[in-house]
């Protein structure tokens, strides 16, 4: 069995802190052969979706009470080749974002790849569509009172009412970007006109949470069922939790709140073919889900003594076996 992984230049990875390297051990643990492309190494050629890609051999990494520890250099290269994607049993986009030209044209490629056959995770068309921010607004329900606007005096009136607010560009990622205004605050006007490009972006605008003091919780789902969670805490004076931020993981247990989230989501993302999604629980609301890069399997491995990446693998595989039998 052969995998593809199609993520950032190698160099970028952090071994012992990046979800896609540890899905990539899980591919070698399972008996699969890891392979490695950057997104712009895919080529569509005489009816075909190819790629230029290079096999991997991954070093061992020692899991220690204090995270994982990576040798240097964790991985060796074999020579590149121009392989069919049919010849994989699973392709991984995990490219982080932005969701740029870049990824819409790679996107693109997988979807056609998708049409002949490939098992593509996430479904390319979905990656487009599920908006890390604009995705939860599916589920008004479950998230606190949000608004996503251009105008800067909707934006305003938003505001006012709510008073503390934090705002989000749509763009963004792992924190970058998220401010907190109130109404009282001197300048408001002009922050909105610089954080929507005088009016020419909308920006998700949120009624703030107190409670995120306390953590905002990251739950990784596999065909819309968890496999575990982290609570990531702020720091102190911060009120952004992202770990790329320096918010610091803690172990958790999933609440009743948040099973109750997640048996919403899980047949709309099981509709949408996103078999690998994590999603943030502020409290008792959803703020956001991830699908085009999820972390937080290395934390979860290390803080809650689960084996994530081996979980996810396993779920993944008998999925795809599965849809394999359908398809027959």
């Amino acid at each position: 069995m052969q995998q593809l992984f199609l993520t950032d230049p190698l160099s970028r990875l952090r071994p012992a802190k990046d979800s896609s390297v540890a899905l990539m051990q899980a591919a070698c643990t399972a008996g699969s052969q890891v392979w490695w492309a950057e997104p712009l190494h895919l080529q569509a050629l005489d009816g075909d979706i190819t790629v230029l890609a290079q096999p991997l051999e991954l070093a061992a990494m020692d899991h220690t009470p204090q995270g994982w520890q990576a040798p240097d250099p964790w991985y060796r290269q074999g020579a590149p080749e121009q392989r069919s994607l049919k010849g994989f049993q699973v392709v991984w986009m995990r490219r982080d974002p932005p969701v740029d030209d870049g990824y819409t044209f790679a996107a693109g490629l997988l979807a056609q790849a998708e049409r002949r056959g490939v098992r593509v995770i996430n479904r390319p068309a979905s990656l487009l569509i599920w908006n890390e921010k604009l995705s939860a607004l599916q589920f008004p329900q479950l998230m606190a009172p949000t608004t996503v606007a251009a105008d800067c005096a909707s934006l305003l009136a938003f505001i006012h009412q709510h008073q503390d607010v934090v705002l989000k560009p749509l763009a963004g990622k792992g924190g970058q970007g998220v401010v907190r205004a109130s109404s009282a605050m001197a300048g408001l006007k002009a922050l909105l006109e610089l954080v929507t490009a005088q009016q020419q972006l909308p920006v998700l605008a949120q009624a703030f949470l107190p409670n995120v003091v306390e953590g905002d919780k990251r739950i990784l789902l596999v065909n819309g069922e968890p496999v575990g969670a982290i609570n990531r805490r702020p720091q102190r004076g911060e009120f952004r939790s992202n770990l790329a931020v320096g918010g610091t993981p803690e172990a958790c247990d999933l609440s009743a709140r948040d099973h109750t989230i997640c048996r919403a989501l899980a047949e709309p993302l099981r509709r949408a073919g996103l078999a690998f999604v994590g999603i943030d629980v502020i409290g008792p609301w959803l703020s956001e889900i991830n699908v085009t890069s999820p972390t937080g399997l290395r934390e979860l491995e290390w803080l809650g003594g689960v084996p994530a990446a081996d979980v996810v693998m396993e779920r993944v595989m008998n999925l795809a076996r599965f849809e394999g039998r359908q398809e027959k």
